[in-house]
């Protein structure tokens, strides 16, 4: 499914897989995040190909011009988690509200793992 939304210069698409490389950015330059993980056997393959390594970990759904996100990362050790994941839900949230000019509903963070 598609993204659809206009403006004074015309009708603009974006695909799910576009979001969720944004997304995906985003999160590997949010502080205290190590790498993020696939979220399913499917993913686990279209990495050993290298097709999209951006979307890797990030599960994108649009409904009624809405964004859900989950994503699913590895922190680093010695850090709080709590805080970690507040700071990456507020970075996706604004960052895909601004490159997309939709609301994004929910930003779920789950954490796989900790590494040093």
């Amino acid at each position: 499914m598609s993204l659809h939304t206009s403006n004074s210069y015309g009708e603009i698409t974006i695909t799910e897989d576009a979001v969720a490389s944004v997304a995906g950015r985003l999160a590997l330059d949010c502080y205290g995040v190590v790498d993020k993980v696939p979220r399913n056997f499917s993913d686990a393959c279209a990495d050993m190909f290298k097709r999209n390594s951006l979307s890797r970990g990030v599960k994108v759904i649009t409904k009624d011009n809405r964004i859900f996100v989950d994503l699913y990362v590895i922190l680093s050790f010695g850090l709080n988690i709590k805080a970690v994941a507040d700071s990456l839900k507020s970075t996706i949230k604004y960052g895909l509200e601004s490159f997309t000019g939709m609301i994004v509903d929910t930003v779920n963070v789950h954490v796989v793992g900790i590494r040093l």
